[in-house]
C-alpha cells in the first residue's frame, strides 16, 4: 500500500481538472498553481485516503502532512496537509509547531494562513507557557502573517480568551496599512464581542483615534444592530 502522503497525491492528481484550476487561481492571486479539485472533493478524498492507510496516530499524521508539504507542487497538496493536522490526535501537540510556522511563513496568503488559526489557539489553550511568548513576539514580527496571526490565534477560544495577549498582538499593529493586519484586527475583536461585547466595545472607544476604520466597522459590525 502506498504510504498517505503518496495516495492523497495520487488522487489528487487523477481528480484534476485544468479547466477549473484556472479559475481558482485567478481567484486566489497565488503564483502557486492548482491542480482544480475543488474544496469538498479534494477534503474527500483526504478522509478516504486516511481510511484506506488507516492512519490516524498524530506521530503517522505529522510525517505525512510534512511529506505532503514539501513535495507541493499544487495549492490542493497544501490544503491536504493542513486537513491532515486537524484530526483529533493533533490537536494541542507541541510536536506540529515547526511545521505550523513553517505553513505561515510558506504559505504567506490568507487561505493558509487563516487556515492555521484554529490549531494555534488549541496550541496556545494546551500550552500557553510557550504559546504565549512566541505569539507576542509574531506580534512584532516583521513577517505581516506571522503578525496576522498573533492577532487571530484566540478566533475560537471564547471565554478562553486572555485578553491581555490580545491587546499584545492588536495594539503595536493599529497603524499598520497593511489590509490583512486591519481586516484581522477587526475579525478577532469581532468574534470576541460575541463572548464579551461591553469589552470590545470599550477597546474600540479608547482606541478609535488609533484603530483603523476597516477594523473598527468589522468590530461593531453586529454589535450596531443591537
Amino acid at each position: 500500500m502506498k504510504p498517505l502522503a503518496a495516495l492523497i497525491t495520487a488522487d489528487l492528481a487523477a481528480a484534476a481538472d485544468p479547466g477549473t484550476a484556472v479559475g481558482m487561481q485567478r481567484y486566489m492571486k497565488t503564483t502557486m498553481p492548482f491542480l482544480g479539485v475543488r474544496a469538498p472533493a479534494a477534503q474527500r478524498i483526504v478522509r478516504e485516503a486516511v481510511r484506506t492507510a488507516g492512519t490516524t496516530g498524530w506521530e503517522d499524521l505529522l510525517r505525512e502532512a510534512t511529506h505532503l508539504w514539501d513535495a507541493a507542487t499544487h495549492r490542493e497538496h497544501w490544503y491536504a496537509a493542513q486537513q491532515l493536522t486537524g484530526y483529533g490526535s493533533c490537536s494541542g501537540r507541541l510536536e506540529f509547531l515547526d511545521l505550523y510556522e513553517r505553513m505561515v511563513i510558506d504559505g504567506a496568503w490568507w487561505d493558509i494562513v487563516d487556515n492555521c488559526h484554529r490549531r494555534f489557539g488549541r496550541l496556545l489553550r494546551t500550552h500557553p507557557d510557550r504559546l504565549d511568548p512566541l505569539l507576542r513576539s509574531w506580534a512584532l514580527d516583521p513577517n505581516h502573517w506571522k503578525r496576522r496571526t498573533a492577532i487571530i490565534a484566540q478566533l475560537s477560544s471564547k471565554s478562553a480568551t486572555d485578553v491581555g495577549l490580545l491587546e499584545a498582538a492588536i495594539l503595536p499593529n493599529m497603524s499598520e496599512t497593511d489590509f490583512f493586519l486591519r481586516k484581522g484586527i477587526g475579525w478577532a475583536l469581532r468574534e470576541y464581542a460575541k463572548t464579551d461585547a461591553e469589552w470590545v466595545r470599550n477597546f474600540v472607544g479608547d482606541h478609535s483615534g488609533e484603530l483603523s476604520g476597516l477594523s473598527q466597522r468589522e468590530a461593531l459590525k453586529h454589535l450596531q444592530l443591537r
